[in-house]
């Protein structure tokens, strides 16, 4: 039985085709692994954006628990309270129609 000469290329060719089909467009290809990396990147900034708000908030959270001046702080900005003997002062600019209705 004799080898014909042109068969044992073909069949390399064939598989080297084959290998290329599946590293290019099969599972686990280049492009879906590049797919997966930058997906994987975005996460990653995700959950240093979350985790940094956390430590934030649980920062805050520790804040509340053990001090008052934080409470204190807190009221005065947020609730506009004044403590007792104080007195609030709010200086509001004039609206822009006030001062151009003005006629000799």
């Amino acid at each position: 039985m004799a080898v014909r000469p042109y068969l044992v290329p073909a069949a390399l060719l064939a598989l080297l085709l084959a290998l290329q089909a599946q590293l290019w467009f099969g599972r686990g290809s280049v492009p879906s692994v590049d797919a997966l990396k930058a997906k994987l990147e975005q996460l990653e900034a995700d959950n240093a954006a979350m985790r940094l708000a956390n430590e934030q908030l649980a920062s805050e959270v520790r804040d509340l628990q053990e001090g008052l001046e934080v409470v204190e702080a807190y009221a005065r900005q947020e609730l506009g309270m004044v403590k007792a003997n104080e007195i609030f002062v709010q200086y509001a600019k004039p609206a822009p129609s006030a001062a151009q209705t003005t006629s000799p």
